[in-house]
């Protein structure tokens, strides 16, 4: 198979699909890869270090009109939509859910779209969504802590305080890979941390594992609403996997919260877990309602491509191996997981939240196979 790299060209989007170390290991498969010129400088990958490993360097409408199967990190961008072929596979982020103007064009190009954040293991976990939702977690304390300072719009609050003046409550929502990443950082800088899940088990998981600063709570909206007057901080961790998020934070809420504190919605990808979200950038990543502040960047591990390049990597490599050994068919035939990372093949949509969020119609994924 002839396998395509693409540089990344959402804003301030560093990462690359795949390392040097990847490019090695689908040639010694067989396969034969092209990588667009430029694509891994962001994240310290020289053209040089691709073509030693290799790769032949091309441009994206080149990698576009040749390959079998090309790899993003982020969804296909407007500009890319057009140069989409049927039959192509696109290994990538899609988060559809929350975004119909990309579904109305994957289902139009009539390609194979094969998504990250919707394979997943027999025992729920989600092994492509796993490595960025761990850099994703750890980072929404760091840029939280920044912006509960002044010259960014804060109240002036240090996380984890100093002797004799109190830390900052940072409360999070969802108990998962995000909620709990984003937990040990917050415990780590000596915040007071709520910690919020609605499975009672995962719940009793947290409370032996977390050190004593973190307070483990059953969510629901009524506690959620406790919670806020004293909340310096709210993680939204939340994630139905493949699906839109629900909105757990509503606009009216917000009374609730003191002026200069900070939302951070790491569920923004799948429409974002606070009702007054909307997707920012590293450009631009925070805006204010009612006085408080919204940090809502869609590509939160985007900023730190180094690290997160290498964890997504070692995650997509043994799937991308697999597609492009057996063809997207006989692959998702013979792997459960792979099978559940169909969202939108030939024109149909294959993954049921996917339909469900835009009410459109929903082929079972036998049917094109």
């Amino acid at each position: 198979m002839q396998v395509g790299v693409l540089k990344e060209i959402k804003v301030l989007e560093n990462r690359v699909a795949m390392t040097p170390a990847g490019v090695v290991a689908l040639r010694a498969h067989g396969h034969s890869v092209l990588v667009e010129t430029g694509a891994g400088a962001g994240a310290g990958f020289d053209d040089a270090e691709y073509v030693a490993a290799g790769a032949v360097m091309s441009d994206a409408r080149a990698i576009f009109a040749e390959c079998d199967m090309v790899m993003h990190v982020k969804e296909p961008q407007p500009s890319e939509y057009g140069m989409l072929r049927k039959d192509q596979i696109l290994f990538t982020y899609l988060h559809l859910a929350a975004d119909e103007e990309q579904t109305h064009a994957l289902t139009a190009a009539r390609n194979v779209n094969i998504a990250y954040e919707t394979i997943q293991k027999a025992d729920g976990s989600l092994p492509l969504l796993t490595p960025m939702s761990e850099v994703a977690g750890r980072m929404a304390i760091q840029q939280a802590a920044k912006y509960l300072e002044i010259p960014t719009g804060g109240m002036g609050k240090l996380m984890g305080g100093v002797p004799g003046v109190e830390p900052a409550v940072v409360v999070v929502i969802g108990g998962g890979t995000v909620g709990i990443n984003a937990a040990k950082m917050a415990c780590g800088l000596g915040a007071t941390v709520y910690l919020m899940d609605k499975n009672l088990d995962r719940l009793r998981y947290l409370s032996d594992v977390m050190p004593p600063n973190c307070i483990t709570m059953m969510s629901g909206p009524y506690a959620i609403r406790k919670l806020l007057p004293q909340a310096d901080v709210v993680i939204g961790a939340v994630l139905v996997p493949g699906a839109k998020a629900p909105h757990l934070v509503t606009r009216e809420d917000l009374a609730l919260m003191r002026k200069g504190s900070i939302l951070v919605d790491v569920a923004i990808d799948q429409g974002g877990c606070f009702e007054t979200s909307r997707p920012t950038t590293h450009a631009e990543p925070v805006y204010v309602v009612d006085g408080v502040s919204h940090y809502c960047v869609a590509n939160i591990p985007g900023a730190v491509a180094m690290t997160s390049t290498a964890a997504l990597t070692n995650a997509t490599l043994p799937y991308a191996l697999t597609i492009a050994d057996l063809g997207w068919k006989e692959a998702c035939r013979r792997h459960a997981d792979i099978r559940k990372g169909l969202n939108v093949v030939d024109g149909k949509i294959t993954y049921p939240a996917v339909a469900e969020a835009f009410g459109l119609s929903h082929v079972p994924v036998e049917e094109v196979l």
